[in-house]
């Protein structure tokens, strides 16, 4: 199987729409740092509640992490939601899962209502157990969830093999609340509707400095403007403008690889109801179609790194044996891009005296949460009302050791791929 060269498919299949390149702002209500879901989302919606909004994105819109996505739209985190409530407390908790709960409906409203054409799938997710002990995990998952009114259902391993097309899984939990999109058209086409309800949305364009000082002062290399309110949405690509500590997450890579598209005869097989799926191992792997029967398969690591050809070899690996009946198909896309992972798995959101948040550490679980914090940051700072958001903020957050937790994270990796033809007898890897 020869090598794909690091190209995003995302990037290489949307349409990108016409954005500024230039910015002659004075003075606006809303200045947005970072074109991504949250970014977008909030960019969407200050322009409709009638504020006067300019978003900067230092390179193109969703170039970090929403234009690297999975494309998974599902609801919650990957917390369970138990431990969501043992964390936060139970009020917290619950208003936090509650929230989050309802986000696959805002993304597949949004792109409804704006006629977003991002490939949207509403058919459900699969968290597939490759064993009958990660199933244990899904038994847990089953029951949290059912205890809160999730219309969720764990799938025999008869079902679960017909679903997924390969006999490598014993059980999934399936969660018809969630779908799948191309995340790159999504935050293009978030950010084409905030263009379209007035918000000016620059791309190429850093902003250098953002202070305080009563009104805040944003500056870029063509000048600096005012604003009332700032929401700095760049999550792991964060480029510490403003008030921000050295150390808020440990940063993870996520890497796919995408094949050729299969035939039609080949599609019926596999994820024939074109589910999103990932499974239980430490090191998460994830599989999907895109909208050209291309089947996309996910893991941690970085191709950016010393160890990417244990996770290519991997990949070429695991194919084969959750495929066997496939040809020996080559890669013919692989990129990767940056997670923020705070210690406790849970996003943060940072307040900047009622006048700015800073949303972070999604853990893998962007374009819910991303959507949904971008919408309700807004309705919060409008109203001035903190109680709109999903989870109290906080004035300051910080963490050791994310750089060797960053390391780990890469080398733990690298180490279980690169050990896979011994680990998968095992059944519990």
């Amino acid at each position: 199987m020869t090598t794909a060269p690091l190209t995003n498919l995302w990037q290489a299949t949307a349409n990108a729409p016409t954005f500024a390149q230039t910015h002659d702002a004075q003075s606006v209500d809303l200045a947005i740092i970072g074109g991504g879901f949250s970014g977008c989302s909030a960019a969407l919606e200050a322009a409709k509640a009638g504020l006067s909004v300019i978003l900067l994105e230092a390179e193109t819109i969703g170039f970090g992490g929403s234009g690297r996505n999975v494309g998974l739209v599902n609801a919650g985190l990957w917390t369970p939601p138990q431990e969501v409530e043992d964390t936060l407390g139970k009020a917290a908790g619950e208003k936090l899962n509650t929230a989050l709960a309802g986000a696959p409906a805002l993304v597949f409203d949004l792109i409804d209502q704006h006629q977003i054409e991002c490939d949207a799938v509403r058919n459900g997710t699969l968290h597939c157990a490759q064993s009958y002990y990660h199933k244990k995990d899904l038994d847990k998952r089953l029951d949290q969830l059912s205890a809160r009114g999730a219309p969720v259902q764990m799938l025999d391993e008869a079902e679960t093999q017909k679903r997924l097309g390969s006999t490598h899984f014993v059980a999934s939990l399936f969660d018809p609340r969630a779908g799948t999109i191309h995340p790159l058209k999504f935050a293009q086409g978030l950010a084409k509707a905030a263009q379209d309800a007035g918000a000016k949305i620059v791309e190429h364009c850093p902003a250098t400095a953002v202070q305080q000082n009563g009104a805040w002062r944003v500056a870029t290399a063509q000048g600096e403007f005012t604003a009332k309110y700032v929401i700095i949405a760049t999550n792991a690509y964060d480029h510490k403008h403003v008030r921000h500590p050295k150390n808020q997450f440990s940063t993870v890579q996520f890497f796919q690889s995408a094949t050729a598209p299969l035939s039609d005869d080949q599609a019926a097989h596999i994820l024939p109801n074109r589910e999103g799926t990932w499974d239980c191992a430490t090191v998460m792997t994830s599989l999907r179609l895109d909208a050209e029967n291309r089947l996309i398969l996910g893991a941690i690591g970085s191709l950016d790194h010393a160890t990417a050809p244990f996770h290519k070899m991997w990949g070429r690996q695991k194919l084969r044996d959750l495929y066997p009946d496939l040809p020996d198909m080559p890669f013919t896309h692989q990129w990767c891009g940056k997670i923020a992972m705070t210690s406790d798995h849970l996003p943060k959101i940072m307040d900047f005296d009622g006048k700015g948040y800073a949303p972070f550490g999604y853990s893998g679980r962007g374009i819910g949460p991303g959507t949904l914090f971008g919408t309700q940051m807004v309705k919060a700072l409008i109203n001035q009302d903190e109680s709109l958001l999903p989870l109290a903020p906080i004035e300051q957050y910080d963490e050791p050791m994310t750089a060797a937790k960053s390391t780990y994270y890469e080398c733990g990796a690298a180490a279980m791929h690169a050990g896979y033809p011994v680990l998968k007898h095992a059944k519990i890897g």
